[in-house]
């Protein structure tokens, strides 16, 4: 059916719509409250049937490729706006919106029912009337935590109030030994008053350390003032908006967006108690341009999706943007309680938003001196890819004759991110298998951990035919390249001091010279997948040497443990087996020795 015939069709309901090129890749998912006139809003029928006249660049530039619509019917708007984020996240389409950096941030908090409370981090909700929370914080956290027991003679670990003796913390005097009775919990709670002012009041903080690092300076203790410089250098980093205080004692989050060209910055602070607590900000790349009502709706949804340890009294952002009412509904379900999201226009509260905004073209423009951008375009016109490159993961799998099969993945955004990095035992024996193994387990979790912007496989064309076909059978937009060395009589070529590797696109091979950067960044990944994949073997090899040598021990030789692993394929289901399953294979005094009957 075509497009115009399909949106004729279309229910007066809410649901969710996603439109498709002629080539059957998805390039754009959108919510609606009325199914029919949202996606009819896209389009004029007289005289010709085409894009609307009034469509932003972005949105006009997707109506022009779009060939078919598929939609899918839902209980309400809410239901649509939640569905649409989880599919965005999912599939990557071509020209929606989409925000990485949806992590929970930290808490510093302290339980005041106690009698010797200790102040602790935490990034979710911790039960009790009496628990007090400072943040979130974007950074520094740890370092303002370690702060306030370098500081204050706090009870320095959970365990030191079980005992019943003062440990070398009191020796140090570090520590007031309420284990002993040396202190009462009222005194305690003075203590513990100057350190929660401290907390909210960074300035103090930071005076106090510098009085400390002198301290330790002059004392000689080279090693302990430094420490407590890189901490103040942490603190004063993320303490840029401390100083704005207002008269008033109130607790609300702020919301800006600032646009550049091919990128946008979401800009958040966080107000508790008429200060400014922390900021923090979030990227977003796209090829396509913004709008910034999906900014908002993205930035908000993607902070707000998580249990909170606290919520403000109100949301203030910096400019209205279409889908506030429905945030505020599915905010007020979420957290039980109306959270007004608001743009001031007058007073403290507008020139905080504002301060936001300059905050966010300040970041934008601090972006834009970096260099990664150019050679990622240059690599998306030679290989012709549908996107700029921001974001990379690297694959590759390793073995050693069928045994400790592993595969890793890797991931590359401006620098290699390792806490994004990712290892699979594999039961596939082959190579092709081994390596659709990986991607399709990748591919399953794109649910949780959104696609990247470019799959570069460690293979040649066969393998990359492969990661195309798994990417396109579960409908996901994202570009795949293999790099492979170049084979003469079926052997790898490695020349001396240069390497000569072949890059396999849906366009065609492309051999570049050694020298090429384009060539070397994209070598660059290979390599560092590579070497994660060998470090991760490396692992589980010695792991399997230590149960063949346990096996060995036993008077099993290696031919026999070769036969069990051909049929029982792991140590753990040798480990599983029962007895008469490993003696149906090596007889019964092995299966007795196995099973230490």
């Amino acid at each position: 059916m075509n497009l115009k015939k399909t949106i004729t069709l279309l229910p007066d309901k809410p649901g969710i719509y996603q439109y498709f090129d002629a080539q059957k890749r998805l390039l754009y998912i959108g919510k609606a409250k009325n199914l029919k006139k949202r996606v009819s809003s896209y389009f004029r029928f007289k005289p010709d049937f085409g894009p609307a006249p009034k469509l932003g660049a972005r949105i006009a530039k997707m109506i022009s490729e779009s060939v078919t619509l598929e939609y899918l019917i839902v209980e309400s708007e809410h239901d649509a706006l939640i569905l649409e984020n989880s599919l965005i996240k999912q599939l990557k389409p071509k020209y929606n919106i989409l925000l990485r950096d949806d992590k929970t941030y930290p808490y510093i908090y302290i339980d005041l029912s106690e009698d010797f409370p200790r102040f602790e981090i935490t990034r979710r909700v911790i039960k009790g009337k009496h628990i007090k929370y400072f943040g979130p914080f974007s950074t520094s956290a740890n370092e303002i935590l370690q702060s306030l027991y370098d500081i204050f003679p706090l009870v320095q670990k959970k365990g030191c109030l079980t005992g019943k003796k003062a440990c070398l913390f009191h020796q140090i005097e570090k520590c007031l030994a309420p284990c002993e009775g040396k202190i009462t919990p009222l005194k305690y709670g003075e203590i513990i008053n100057q350190a929660i002012e401290v907390v909210n009041d960074r300035k103090k903080l930071i005076k106090l350390l510098k009085s400390k690092m002198e301290f330790y300076s002059e004392n000689l203790l080279f090693e302990e003032a430094l420490k407590i410089r890189d901490s103040i250098v942490k603190i004063e980093k993320a303490n840029i908006l401390s100083h704005v205080d207002l008269a008033k004692l109130e607790d609300f989050d702020i919301f800006a967006v600032a646009i550049d060209t091919i990128r946008a910055v979401g800009v958040r602070l966080f107000i508790r108690e008429g200060k400014v607590t922390s900021s923090s900000y979030a990227h977003f790349k796209s090829d396509n341009g913004f709008d910034i009502a999906e900014l908002y709706k993205v930035l908000l949804l993607e902070y707000y999706q998580h249990e909170l340890p606290y919520t403000p009294q109100n949301i203030l952002v910096y400019e209205d943007f279409e889908e506030q009412p429905l945030l505020e509904t599915i905010l007020e379900k979420k957290f039980h309680k109306k959270i007004p999201i608001k743009r001031p226009k007058i007073g403290e509260r507008k020139k905080l938003t504002e301060l936001a905004y300059k905050n966010g073209v300040e970041l934008l423009r601090l972006e834009s001196h970096k260099n990664n951008t150019s050679i990622l375009e240059e690599i998306k016109s030679l290989f012709s890819l549908e996107k700029t490159p921001f974001e990379i993961e690297g694959y590759d799998n390793s073995h050693m004759m069928g045994q400790a099969t592993v595969g890793a993945m890797i991931k590359w955004n401006e620098k290699f991110i390792k806490k994004e990095y990712r290892h699979y035992n594999l039961e596939a024996k082959d190579e092709y298998a081994q390596m659709r193994e990986l991607i399709s387990r990748r591919v399953e979790s794109f649910h949780k951990n959104p696609p990247p912007d470019l799959m570069v496989i460690d293979g040649g064309a066969t393998l990359l035919k492969l990661a195309i076909q798994i990417v396109k059978q579960n409908n996901v937009f994202v570009d795949v390249i293999a790099i492979a060395k170049e084979k003469r009589d079926a052997k790898a070529m490695r020349a001396k001091g240069k390497a000569y590797d072949i890059i396999y696109t849906t366009q065609g091979e492309f051999k570049l010279s050694p020298n090429d950067k384009r060539l070397q960044f994209i070598q660059n990944i290979r390599d560092e997948s590579h070497r994660f994949a060998i470090t991760f073997f490396k692992k589980q090899k010695l792991k399997s040497d230590q149960k063949i040598s346990l096996l060995n021990k036993k008077g099993i030789g290696e031919a026999t443990v070769r036969k069990l692993l051909q049929y029982f394929e792991t140590f753990d289901n040798i480990e599983n087996a029962t007895f008469e399953e490993i003696e149906g294979v090596v007889g019964t005094k092995i299966a007795k020795s196995i099973k230490n009957i």
